[in-house]
């Protein structure tokens, strides 16, 4: 871990945690690296989530009302 690296409290379950600690013995890694690296993955996750969010911005809206009028007038409701 970086020298640069910041300290946190994080608390978890105990069941949680327990696995959490059986996960990083049987990776041989430590419960921050797990942590930290499930922190990347949410946020790369949320990132991509707001590309998709963005790419469609432009797309035209429909209310829900509409949608189901539409699904009942193409026989799928």
């Amino acid at each position: 871990m970086s020298n640069l690296s910041k300290r946190s409290t994080v608390y978890f379950e105990p069941d949680i945690h327990q696995a959490l600690k059986m996960r990083a013995a049987t990776t041989h890694l430590s419960v921050s690296e797990l942590v930290d690296e499930a922190v990347r993955l949410l946020m790369r996750e949320d990132q991509e989530d707001l590309a998709a969010v963005s790419e469609r911005a432009n797309e035209p809206e429909i209310s829900y009302e509409d949608l189901l009028n539409d699904l009942k007038s193409h026989g799928k409701i």
